[in-house]
């Protein structure tokens, strides 16, 4: 019983939990002055981006390649990505339904609380073309990617080279393929290292979040929040377990149990990227996806699956055409799915204020001059929409590897037990 309790006193994500609960209350008690805290937070997310960039670049690489060698890459590229494309369409679609449903922004006067913010400009959050958005994904100097942290020129060149590797000598390309999965194994060794800090990181985060904006400016769009809360339940607790429950082999209560650690990281950190180790290692060991589905899925979901986002954006373009009556057609609908949806996809996989939603504001035709105030509280929204997103990419994970014949389904450990 004390063994138990020791191992339950040494989870992470327990850890975690604390840590948010003790940084929100400290934040509330100091105010401003638990500002004191933010090097703490700051110091573990360096940490996290640090690894992260080369991490996501070698997994895709030894993803790609694990996935390329069979007759299943193509179903699985084209599954992965029709998938969080098919989420992030319907995730905007529902947003828009509960916000004409419940209209958060009805009847509330928006002019008080925009006097004095900064000015947003349409140019901030203009989203390029098709063709632009295209050309833009291919890296014209990978160091310059990679240095520069840009995510989508990354993958494209890490999948590519993954693919590569296939197509050559299999003999010659073993060594480097292998030499790729241990350098993925030591990255993840590294960030299990980091992780040991995370509690102090997540205090430091929450004290200097809550104490800087404190919740009672959540009051001026507490419609909104409390609106946007309930698509992200019905779309996590119903619509992703309905996705597990009948296409992967998964029982529901094991994935939802199993998501918690991964769920509590990144709720605490706003990071799709700081929970992905920890994504990784859940779906790899508690859920049986393979190695291969993982690598692939979950680095990739991380940067491109923003079902949280696309909420997000949905739900604010209605929010903000209430406020300042304006009707939206089907047009304007049509324009806010396009863009969320393409929105949700370009967003990164790291916390920050979400400009890219000025982007679908402007392609319905809804004023934004009211945006600044709800940058002030991003992190909040962030921290929720990025809990979503993580599990999307799990559920995709999960899914995916049904569907890959070159998957072994993991017999129940008290199957095999059974049988021997």
């Amino acid at each position: 019983m004390l063994n138990k309790k020791k191992k339950f006193y040494k989870n992470i994500g327990f850890q975690v939990v604390v840590a948010m609960v003790l940084g929100a209350i400290v934040g509330m008690m100091m105010g401003e002055d638990a500002s004191i805290f933010a090097p703490l937070g700051t110091f573990f997310i360096h940490l996290i981006k640090m690894l992260v960039i080369p991490l996501v670049a070698v997994s895709i690489i030894a993803g790609a390649a694990s996935l390329g060698a069979g007759p299943s890459a193509g179903k699985v590229g084209i599954g992965t990505i029709g998938f969080f494309m098919v989420t992030s369409a319907l995730a905007v679609t529902l947003a828009l339904v509960m916000g004409e449903f419940f209209q958060p922004g009805v009847g509330m006067d928006f002019s008080q609380h925009t006097a004095g913010l900064a000015a947003v400009t349409a140019e901030q959050g203009a989203l390029p073309g098709v063709a632009d958005t295209i050309i833009g994904m291919i890296p014209t100097n990978v160091f310059e990617a990679l240095t520069g942290g840009n995510i989508l020129q990354i993958l494209v060149f890490c999948i590519f080279f993954g693919i590569a590797l296939t197509k050559v000598n299999q003999e010659a390309a073993k060594p480097i393929t292998s030499a790729l999965n241990t350098i993925v194994e030591a990255f993840i060794w590294m960030i299990n290292i980091v992780m040991l800090i995370a509690p102090i990181g997540v205090f430091g985060l929450m004290a200097d979040s809550v104490g800087t904006f404190g919740f009672q400016s959540l009051t001026v769009v507490l419609n909104l929040f409390v609106v946007y809360v309930a698509a992200i339940l019905i779309y996590g607790f119903i619509f992703f377990p309905l996705m597990v429950k009948f296409f992967s082999n998964v029982p529901v209560g094991k994935f939802l149990s199993a998501m918690k650690k991964p769920q509590a990281l990144a709720m605490s950190t706003a990071s799709s990227m700081a929970a992905l180790p920890v994504n990784i290692e859940v779906c790899e060991k508690e859920l049986g996806v393979s190695k291969s589905t993982a690598a692939f899925v979950l680095p990739l979901g991380a940067t491109i699956n923003m079902s949280g986002n696309a909420i997000y954006y949905g739900l604010v373009a209605v929010f903000f055409a209430q406020m300042f009556n304006v009707e939206l057609g089907l047009a304007a609908y049509v324009a806010i799915i396009f863009t969320s949806t393409l929105g949700a996809i370009g967003q990164a996989g790291v916390p920050g204020p979400s400009f890219l939603v000025i982007a679908v504001l402007v392609a319905a035709g809804i004023p934004i001059e009211g945006l600044p105030l709800l940058f002030a509280l991003d992190r909040v929204f962030d921290m929720i929409r990025t809990t979503l997103n993580i599990t999307g990419d799990a559920v995709c994970a999960v899914v995916i590897d049904k569907f890959n014949p070159e998957t072994e389904i993991p017999v129940p450990v008290e199957q095999a037990n059974a049988n021997s």
